[in-house]
């Protein structure tokens, strides 16, 4: 008796999967009835690696308004950097013996639209911030970097500008540092008096070094 059940049961399937392959057979056979739908498929896979130092910039451009120099052969434009944001989600095991991390800044020359003479990067100045100090000391910024057209006060930034990479700011070691550290600078162009009017672009560049 079992084995009559089991044989109706395997021919029902071998008759049901004949039925199947015909009518499958009959509906590649037709044609496309509407338009293709779509369906986006996304997944979330998150990072389980080792941590990263990396370093991000709050913008990709920023403006200079004139301000008063207090020198009438002087003209003064001020502005802000956008905020550098470093951060460091590795573990101190991951962080090599002795490491520290510093960031650096440099800028090019001051081109005009419509072909004024450039302003050379000399002219460019800048007073890093840092914006979230928690007075630990861990993290520093570098010194005030004077323009070519300041006095100058003998110290080893004066008068130089964003012409060569300067000091934005930097970690006493990697290791104190584990975190996030934001750091910005005030902006200060200073070029003669007689400077051709105009509109005027540069390129700042930031680069973070361990």
């Amino acid at each position: 008796m079992k084995s009559t059940a089991m044989w109706k049961r395997v021919s029902a399937g071998v008759a049901g999967g004949a039925l199947l392959a015909g009518v499958a057979g009959a509906a590649f056979a037709e044609e496309q009835v509407g338009d293709d739908n779509s369906v986006d498929v996304s997944v979330s896979i998150e990072d389980t690696g080792e941590g990263t130092l990396a370093m991000s910039v709050a913008g990709t451009s920023t403006s200079l308004a004139e301000a008063e120099s207090g020198d009438a052969a002087v003209r003064q434009f001020d502005g802000a950097l956008p905020t550098v944001t470093v951060t460091d989600t590795r573990t101190a095991e991951e962080i090599p013996e002795g490491a520290f991390w510093y960031v650096l800044g440099s800028a090019s020359s001051f081109v005009g639209d419509a072909g004024q003479p450039e302003i050379t990067s000399d002219h460019l100045g800048w007073s890093p911030v840092l914006q979230n100090d928690d007075g630990s000391g861990n993290v520093a910024t570098g010194g005030d970097v004077d323009t070519v057209m300041d006095e100058g006060d003998g110290t080893p930034n004066d008068n130089v500008g964003l012409a060569g990479q300067e000091l934005l700011a930097m970690a006493l070691t990697s290791e104190s540092a584990i975190g996030s550290w934001e750091a910005s600078a005030d902006l200060t162009l200073k070029v003669p008096a007689e400077t051709a009017p105009g509109a005027y672009s540069s390129t700042l560049t930031l680069s973070l070094f361990e």
